[in-house]
């Protein structure tokens, strides 16, 4: 009697759902307070409806107070949901200005601290959060907050979203290789160069070779342009210290060659070298050593802020592997970006990516995007790919037909894509009561 062998295990699988907040601001002024006053209690001052999280906001200021129950001893603050939503839940944040500059404002937080209950809830529109007795109107009138007959409300809206993390669920492998063992001792000891430079009686050596055979651009600047094959080249007018960086020698001389002259002009040298040298340093590191200096990796743990991706090191790399046609490099700085994907971030990186031919992360970004388009949509970033790159909005509904598709046929998806965008209509599909 034979037994039966044991089922092989599967291997786990896993992913991390990310939770966070879509923050925005809003600064309201409310000019003519004592004109306001006697309009009568429940009765408002609207701001102008701003938006945070793809939802519309207002502030509502009531002079008379909101409660009748207080009759009129305090002045009320509101933040309302102004446009279609559905159980928004977000942070708040109310300031009263102090104007006379000690800056002793006055503030209501839900941020920085503890929440007993979460976020608050708004169920629909027109549903609101605030203070009825906000400040006490006679105190009011007689404090700093108040001058020149005006008071100043700055508020902030933190909309809360939820998205899967991007790191755990895509990834993009970069082989192994140990060229920079072996070829990045010619940049220290300068062995076997072939080109020298001369700055201001200062010999600075590199390698045609090495520089033709890890770039086809350079390739074409040193051995198909019909010119005079120069060994020293002469470089006039430069002081040799902008040359080095921490005792080890580079060639930026080599980027002057494809650059142009411009960039090293006497009034634009000494921005040059200083907005570049981090980046030249990167540069010659990856073609000598195969591999991405530590300020790479220290610039890229950061990159995710939409302000300021495009302006990482990072992509500045991957802009240069585009043009110098070093795919390795390419990759690597496609690794380094999709590990920063995140709601906020994925509609510059996409954009990023289908700049610079980045085909790898531009489809995880697409595929990241397909599945939370909701969250997304409510995003800085989406504004900015809507406004700059419309010809992507195209692909990405592509592959949210791609993703419905996948789970229309049982692919792994329980909710539907679509369905994150239901914000306006109840579980039963119901439109929800509007409040004014």
């Amino acid at each position: 009697m034979s037994s039966s062998s044991p089922s092989p295990l599967v291997s786990p699988t896993s992913s991390r759902s990310v939770t966070e907040t879509v923050n925005g601001s809003h600064k309201f002024v409310i000019q003519g307070y004592s004109l306001a006053k006697g309009m009568g209690i429940g009765k408002h001052i609207a701001s102008d409806n701003f938006t945070v999280g793809g939802y519309q906001w207002a502030i509502y200021f009531y002079p008379d107070g909101k409660n009748p129950e207080d009759n009129s001893t305090y002045v009320s603050v509101f933040i309302a949901l102004a446009s279609e939503g559905t159980d928004v839940r977000a942070l708040f944040e109310l300031t009263l200005v102090d104007q006379s500059g000690k800056g002793k404002h006055k503030v209501h937080s839900h941020f920085d601290r503890s929440l007993e209950s979460g976020p608050y809830t708004l169920k629909y529109r027109g549903s609101m959060w605030g203070y009825k007795r906000f400040f006490r109107r006679a105190l009011l009138e007689t404090s700093d907050y108040l001058k020149d007959d005006c008071l100043k409300i700055n508020c902030t809206v933190g909309v809360v979203v939820s998205a899967i993390d991007c790191s755990r669920l895509h990834s993009i492998q970069v082989p192994e290789s140990d060229i920079g063992e072996h070829f990045g001792m010619l940049l220290e000891n300068m062995e076997c160069s072939d080109v020298t430079f001369d700055v201001a009686g200062e010999k600075f050596h590199a390698h045609k070779l090495v520089l033709a055979a890890r770039s086809p651009i350079f390739r074409s600047k040193f051995f198909e342009v019909l010119e005079e094959d120069k060994q020293e080249i002469v470089i006039s007018d430069l002081e040799p210290k902008v040359f080095k960086v921490n005792s080890s020698l580079i060639v930026p001389i080599v980027l002057h060659e494809v650059f142009g002259e411009h960039l090293f002009s006497s009034d634009g040298i000494v921005c040059f070298i200083t907005v570049f040298l981090c980046f030249l340093q990167a540069i010659l590191h990856f073609i000598y050593r195969d591999s991405l200096t530590e300020d790479v990796d220290v610039a890229g743990s950061g990159s995710s802020c939409m302000s300021s991706v495009s302006d990482t090191l990072v992509a500045k790399l991957l802009a240069a592997a585009d043009r110098y046609g070093l795919e390795r490099l390419r990759l690597m700085c496609e690794s380094h970006l999709c590990k920063d994907i995140s709601v906020n971030s994925v509609a510059k990186i996409l954009a990023l990516a289908d700049q610079y031919h980045a085909t790898e992360l531009k489809a995880v970004c697409l595929k990241f995007a397909a599945e939370n388009l909701a969250a997304v949509m409510r995003s800085d970033g989406f504004e900015y790919l809507k406004e700059n790159c419309p010809s992507l909005q195209s692909e990405l509904l592509k592959t949210v037909a791609g993703c419905e598709e996948d789970c229309s046929s049982g692919g792994g998806k329980s909710r539907s894509v679509w369905a994150q965008l239901s914000d306006g209509g109840d579980t039963n599909g119901r439109r929800v009561r509007q409040r004014t």
